[in-house]
C-alpha cells in the first residue's frame, strides 16, 4: 500500500492547486475567495495568485470580482476523457472479434492536437509483428492511417495550417511530406471512407483504418489493422467497415 507521502505531489504549488480545484468542484455556485481560503487553509494572497493563473488557462472562471468557479476548460477536458472511456468500452469487444478474424494487431486511436494517441490495442504473438507503439503512444497525423482520417475531416485551411506547424516531417521514404501529395491522399480518403498507411510511419508495416462516429456524427476515433507489409489483405476491409459501424451505432451514431 502506498503511504501518504507517495500520494503527495512533489511540487507544493500543484498540491495547492489540486486543493483549490477540489473546493470549487464541491460547490455548484461561485465561491468567494474568503471561503476558498478558509476551506484550503491557504493565505488569501496565495489562493488568489494561484486562482488567477488557473483563470488564465480557463481552468477557473471569475464571474465577478472575488468569486470563482470551475472553468470551461475543465468541461472540455472532462468531455474528452469521457469520450475516450466511452469509445474504448464500446470498441473493445468488436476489436477482439476483428483481431480473431485477421490475427493481426487492431488499434484504437483518438486525436490529440497534431497527433494520434493509441488508447487500446488487441494483438497476439501469432501476428508475427512486433508492436512498437504501446497504448499511450503517439504518432503524427499525416503518417498514420487513423491520423489521415482526422485530417480528411478538416477543412482545407486547417490542413494547410497543420502542414505549416509540423513541416510534414517524414519517418520513411514513403512518408507524405508534400502538401499537394497529402491533399490528394485526403481527397481519396473522403471519397472512399477509409484510409491507409503504406509503410509511411514504419518500414515493413502497412495499415488500413476507418472512422468511429458519435451520436453527433462527429469523428471521435479510428480503428486500424496493422500488419507486415506483405500480409495486409484487402478482404479485411469490409470486416473493418462493419466493425466501426457496430461501434459507432453503440455510441448513438445513426448516419
Amino acid at each position: 500500500m502506498k503511504n501518504k507521502e507517495d500520494q503527495t505531489p512533489a511540487i507544493q504549488v500543484l498540491e495547492r492547486m489540486f486543493s483549490l480545484l477540489d473546493v470549487l468542484a464541491s460547490h455548484q455556485d461561485p465561491v468567494s475567495l474568503k471561503e476558498i481560503s478558509a476551506s484550503t487553509g491557504l493565505h488569501p494572497s496565495t489562493a488568489h495568485r494561484i486562482l488567477n493563473d488557473l483563470t488564465l488557462g480557463r481552468f477557473v472562471d471569475r464571474p465577478e470580482a472575488g468569486s470563482y468557479r470551475l472553468g470551461m476548460r475543465m468541461l472540455e477536458l472532462g468531455n474528452l476523457v469521457k469520450a475516450r472511456l466511452d469509445v474504448r468500452d464500446a470498441a473493445l469487444g468488436p476489436m477482439r472479434e476483428l483481431h480473431k478474424f485477421t490475427l493481426q494487431p487492431v488499434n484504437l486511436s483518438v486525436r490529440q492536437g497534431d497527433e494520434i494517441v493509441y488508447i487500446e490495442r488487441t494483438y497476439s504473438e501469432r501476428s508475427g509483428m512486433q508492436v512498437v507503439r504501446a497504448v499511450g503512444g503517439r504518432a503524427p497525423l499525416h503518417l498514420t492511417s487513423v491520423g489521415k482520417l482526422f485530417l480528411a475531416s478538416d477543412e482545407s485551411q486547417r490542413v494547410r495550417a497543420y502542414a505549416t506547424r509540423t513541416g510534414l516531417a517524414g519517418h520513411t521514404r514513403n512518408s507524405l511530406t508534400d502538401i499537394t501529395a497529402l491533399e490528394r491522399e485526403l481527397a481519396l480518403i473522403r471519397q472512399r471512407g477509409v484510409s491507409r498507411d503504406d509503410e509511411e510511419l514504419e518500414l515493413g508495416v502497412r495499415c488500413m483504418a476507418a472512422g468511429i462516429y458519435d451520436d453527433q456524427a462527429k469523428l471521435i476515433a479510428g480503428l486500424s489493422i496493422s500488419a507486415p507489409a506483405d500480409r495486409l489483405e484487402e478482404s479485411w476491409l469490409q470486416r473493418l467497415k462493419d466493425t466501426v459501424a457496430q461501434i459507432s451505432q453503440a455510441l448513438g451514431y445513426r448516419g
